[in-house]
């Protein structure tokens, strides 16, 4: 049994659309929901990005779905905002929120103005983050100052400790992957080769990891072959570079100069392209077969209504969907000591 989700893409989609889609797929099977927080899209193409903090309030509120936002504080967003937001969703809908949390990419965080600081210094930002955010959750006066400063923050509205938001992590190598092993309430990472995803997947139990293994699968899917491939190409192909490369472009535009590189055969493989949806159920079974928990499709077009009726009829129930369990997340200090020791540059003091 596995937790099947619809991913909205904010990039991609007007709100007011995903909102609708987001209750179409609750009402075809998905059991679950989750999103990204961004402010700009990937492509000129996509052009979308919606407030992923309101729309979440939106949804939570219009479906009976929980829902997961994939989040990076430190830089636009201080972590007593953060904290406040998380805990704001989690008290009014116990046990349907969580938040995975990643160092981001220069594409959201450069409109702060300022430096983007280096992969090494930006995840010792985010351990000293997410302690300084689950002290908050717990209830915490957090006066803090290191690679972040907090003054007497407290968050008044929050669920109980018992019931707080779990706080997964956002990783596709497997060095990031057994990182957040260390301090995660849960993994989520994006659909690679079978080899690959194994050895994130690995990384991050070998390392402790006990949290839910979740996994984001984009899915190109279209009547025909060629469609199919066409739609990847068109929405999808400045997402096929590695990490390192996606998080050190800023604009859409410099998105849309390296997709250039790529022809349509390169998008088969990060994305999965497939007519033949049975097939494409097959895959995915084989995918959440590999040791994930829960399974996120993300169907690339801007154009979910088909996909939805197709995936409700013809993927979903080979699928053996469930929903999922209730999720409930570290709270306190020192919940991050040893990511931070494992992260800090040396010199560096946290």
């Amino acid at each position: 049994m596995t937790v099947v989700g619809f991913h909205a893409s904010h990039e991609q989609i007007p709100p007011s659309r995903l909102l609708r889609d987001v209750v179409r797929a609750e009402e075809v099977g998905f059991s679950a929901a989750m999103c990204s927080d961004h402010i700009t899209p990937w492509s000129t193409a996509q052009g979308q990005s919606g407030f992923a903090w309101s729309w979440l309030g939106a949804a939570l509120a219009s479906t009976r779905l929980t829902f997961g936002v994939v989040h990076a504080p430190g830089q636009r967003y201080h972590p007593a905002i953060s904290a406040q937001m998380v805990a704001t969703l989690a008290e009014m809908f116990p046990q349907r929120f969580w938040a995975a949390l990643g160092t981001g990419q220069l594409m959201n965080e450069h409109v702060t103005g300022t430096d983007w600081p280096h992969k090494e210094e930006r995840d010792a930002r985010l351990a000293e983050t997410v302690d300084v955010m689950r002290r908050l959750l717990a209830g915490e006066e957090v006066t803090h100052r290191g690679r972040v400063v907090v003054d007497r923050a407290r968050v008044w509205s929050r669920p109980p400790a018992e019931a707080a938001p779990a706080l997964l992590a956002a990783a596709i190598t497997p060095r990031t992957a057994a990182w957040a092993g260390t301090w995660a309430d849960g993994l989520i990472t994006v659909n690679s080769s079978d080899d690959v995803l194994r050895e994130v997947l690995g990384a991050y139990r070998d390392a402790g990891g006990r949290g839910p293994a979740c996994l984001q699968v984009h899915v190109a899917w279209a009547p025909t072959r060629d469609e199919a491939l066409g739609l990847a190409h068109d929405q999808w192909r400045t997402n096929v570079f590695a990490s390192h490369v996606l998080s050190e472009l800023a604009v859409p535009e410099q998105f849309d100069d390296v997709g250039r590189q790529v022809a349509p055969p390169g998008v088969d493989g990060p994305v999965v392209v497939e007519h033949d949806l049975g097939r494409l159920a097959e895959r995915l079974a084989e995918m959440a077969a590999l040791g994930f928990d829960r399974l996120y499709l993300h169907h690339v077009g801007q154009d979910q209504e088909a996909w939805l009726e197709a995936a409700g009829q013809h993927v979903l129930p080979q699928l053996d969907v469930t929903a999922p369990e209730p999720l409930v997340g570290t709270t306190g200090a020192g919940t991050t000591a040893e990511a931070l020791a494992a992260r800090a540059p040396q010199g560096v003091p946290a």
